[in-house]
This record gives C-alpha cells, structure tokens and sequence, in this order.
C-alpha cells in the first residue's frame, strides 16, 4: 500500500512538472516593443558615410514626403536579405530611403553598399548605437516609415514579401 502511495505521488509530481514545462513552451517568448503610432521622429545630429561633417536630422525628413528609415549592418545577414526590397522600393515616387548605419566598420559599410548597390538617398553612422536607441530599436534590421516628420510604422527584423507590399501600399 505504501509504495502504491509513493508512485501515484510521484507520478502526480512529475505530471505537474511535465504539464508546466509543456504549457510553458506553448507560449510566445518573443519580445516586441509596443509603438505609440505617429510618433515624433528623433532629432539628432550625426556624421553621414560620405562625409565627416554632421548633420541635423530635421533638416532630412520633410513634410508631406514619406521616408524609410531602414538601421542595418554589413555584418548583418538578415540586412542582406532585405536588400532586394529596399532596392525596389527606392524607386517609388515621392518616397525615400534613408539609412542608419548600426556599429559597423565604415570601409565594410562601403563595400556592402558597392557590391549590392545603394538603395539610400543618405546614410547616417551610428557607430556607438545611441541613435538607434532613440529611435526606440533594439536590433538591425529594423525600418521605420515616417510621414510629416512621425512614425506611422515600425517592421522589426527584414523587410520581406509581406512588409514589402504593405509600405508599397501606404506609400501609394
């Protein structure tokens, strides 16, 4: 009798543990910042990769235009993967491409740009990752669309097939 007690607690004991593992998994642990829509873009003053002189971002982003605000990396695998879209979408009218370049090696930066074409109208540095964190990302790639000087969207991670045709929608 006792040992007939003993394993129906112990199996009690290991259903309760496999039962809150297996429930514990089920649920999403992916972390996504909520986003406050029309949002106020930063303001900042930055070195762009062209030139060492700084440049304000107020004087970039103008009014009735939308922009992309795209942070990427050379080092960044899924950066690479997004780029045919951005290429395509830096031919929309009235749209612009403007990218932030995330702790990358300048010459690295340049030659990713070379070899795969340049789909940005301006390309700010953010060596240390400050700009970034203002701008509320936490990772590359990360894109913002911005409208009369707000954020109306935000994609986090690559743009892809779905996104692509999302923005081209907005944009339109």
């Amino acid at each position: 009798m006792k040992t007939k007690i003993s394993f129906l607690l112990l199996f009690t004991f290991f259903l309760i543990v496999f039962l809150t593992f297996y429930l514990g998994l089920q649920k999403s642990n992916i972390y996504k910042p909520s986003l406050k829509i029309e949002k106020d873009i930063p303001i900042y003053k930055v070195r762009t990769l062209e030139s060492s002189n700084r440049i304000n971002s107020e004087e970039v982003f103008k009014d009735n235009r939308f922009y992309l605000l795209n942070i990427w990396a050379s080092w960044c695998l899924p950066c690479r993967d997004e780029h045919e879209f951005l290429i395509d979408l830096s031919k929309q009218k009235n749209f612009e491409i403007i990218g932030l370049n995330y702790k990358d090696n300048i010459n690295n930066a340049k030659k990713f740009l070379k070899e795969l074409d340049s789909p940005y109208k301006l390309v700010f540095l953010d060596k240390d990752g400050t700009v970034a964190i203002e701008w509320g990302a936490y990772g590359v790639p990360e894109n913002f669309l911005i409208y009369n000087k707000k954020i109306i969207k935000k994609i986090i991670g690559p743009i892809d097939q779905v996104s692509f045709l999302e923005i081209k929608k907005i944009i339109q």
